[in-house]
């Protein structure tokens, strides 16, 4: 008879896989907060400016939130 095999641990080695909390509340908030201030500021009445402003700053919230996350650790 051969000794039976360990089976690994029901855990993950990685527990926090996918995208953590702050960079969702970076990107949700920062995102309609620059499309606002893009309606407020810019002077054209082309859609496609707000847009953009929001994708602009919807990033930078991300990147924001990736970067506390990496220093601080999650929100939550």
């Amino acid at each position: 008879m051969s000794k039976p095999t360990k089976l690994g641990s029901t855990q993950s080695q990685h527990p926090g896989v996918g995208i953590p909390f702050v960079v969702l509340v970076g990107l949700g908030g920062l995102g309609p907060l620059g499309y606002v201030f893009g309606q407020m500021v810019l002077p054209v009445e082309a859609h496609l400016s707000h847009w953009l402003v929001a994708l602009i700053s919807a990033a930078l919230g991300g990147v924001l939130g990736w970067l506390w996350q990496r220093r601080h650790g999650d929100i939550i």
